[in-house]
């Protein structure tokens, strides 16, 4: 039985970039969720508000791989540890921001320590550990992603509303100072890369696999965040959910992500394809129930499970392709590639979503996702992705 528990010395630093995880993934999703008080605090839309979302987004996107190329030799446990450092200061400027330019400001901040944080964090996380703990480690870091569903992105929302949102921020600075603090005693130094020249990049996109992910990531990202980006003002305004409501819901989404977790451990090696066709087909469906499933709170509650599970079960089984597929230099940078285009979705999408709500009604915005996510689903299922079947 030892021989399949994993030492402390492997668990203990694990546990750390498990909490980073948890830290940046509920920093990312918290302007969804206090995105009502946001916009009232400076007097716009929450239309005008998602840019917030948007231009984060679209920071990631385009300072993902130029980023990664600067740091990649850099030592991993030092890099890790200034990436939080950036990330925390920039949540304390955020709390203290006078107005919305200043507060987008900080989120730029923000949005360069996502940049390099989950170009290194899974990779990181499977060289802590023996190979045989390698799918335990990523299994992990996706708990603590989804454990920021079930509990950050809600309490987060739940601070905003006692206290206003800029305690969140301030909450989430500190807690990511403690982060930076546990790795740097618990985490052992890791060789940074051997370093990747642009030159290379042409191979990355030439595996005709990885090129399918990539553009199967860019169009189910956008698709999910046409209608995530605003879900917190749809629950409110088209669900009529009380503002309690709405964080349960919240909750339930993120929990969901756990069986999203648990089902690809179990059953992607099994049968890739049919597995991603499926999670592909779980965020169209629930797309397109999002409004006709808005009129019962049983309905959005199983809904939500729902689609939780598969965006979920999709996001891991992506990333764990890349990992399976790219050597240990070029790991990092092909998640800072699927890192750039996932955020490139998630900004089309916010602002596809934004003209949904403006034009026509945010009781719309699960049609318009649809719109994307079941074309992407009918390519996938009756094309597949290349060499899919022969790896």
């Amino acid at each position: 039985m030892r021989e399949n528990k994993m030492p402390a010395k492997e668990f203990l630093p694990l546990l750390g970039v498990t909490a980073a995880a948890f830290i940046f993934n509920t920093s990312e999703f918290m302007p969804i969720g206090l995105l009502t008080g946001i916009a009232a605090d400076f007097k716009m839309t929450e239309a005008a508000a998602g840019r917030l979302i948007s231009v984060y987004a679209w920071v990631v996107m385009i300072l993902s791989l130029p980023l990664m190329l600067l740091v990649c030799r850099m030592e991993l446990k030092k890099l890790m540890l200034a990436t939080i450092g950036v990330f925390s200061a920039s949540q304390l400027l955020s709390a203290v921001s006078t107005g919305f330019w200043g507060l987008m400001a900080a989120r730029v901040g923000v949005a360069c320590a996502h940049a390099v944080f989950w170009s290194i964090a899974s990779p990181m996380a499977v060289r802590l550990v023996a190979e045989k703990f390698r799918s335990k480690a990523l299994g992990m870091i996706v708990a603590g992603t989804s454990i920021a569903m079930i509990l950050g992105l809600p309490f987060g929302r739940m601070i905003g509303l006692l206290v206003g949102w800029r305690m969140t921020f301030l909450g989430v600075g500190v807690f990511g100072f403690a982060t930076m603090a546990y790795l740097y005693f618990t985490s052992p130094k890791l060789a940074g890369g051997q370093g990747f020249s642009v030159k290379r990049l042409p191979a990355l996109f030439e595996n005709a696999a990885l090129s399918g992910i990539f553009v199967l990531a860019l169009a189910i990202s956008g698709a999910y965040y046409t209608a995530y980006s605003f879900i917190e003002p749809f629950l409110l305004q088209t669900a009529k959910l009380p503002d309690n409501w709405v964080t349960i819901a919240l909750s339930v989404f993120g929990a969901s992500g756990l069986i999203g977790s648990k089902l690809f451990s179990k059953y992607y090696d099994k049968a890739p394809l049919p597995f991603l066709n499926l999670t592909v087909f779980g965020v169209a469906g629930a797309l397109l129930m999002l409004y006709p499933a808005s009129f019962s709170l049983p309905s959005i509650v199983a809904l939500f499970v729902f689609w939780g599970t598969a965006v979920t079960a999709f996001n891991v089984s992506c990333q764990a392709e890349i990992i399976k597929r790219t050597d240990e230099s070029a790991s990092a940078v092909a998640m800072s590639i699927f890192s750039g285009i996932f955020n490139m979705g998630i900004a089309l999408g916010t602002m596809f979503g934004g003209t949904i709500c403006t034009r026509l009604s945010i009781a719309d915005i699960g049609f318009g996702g649809a719109m994307i996510a079941v074309p992407a689903f009918l390519i996938c299922f009756c094309i597949g992705l290349p060499e899919f079947k022969r790896a």
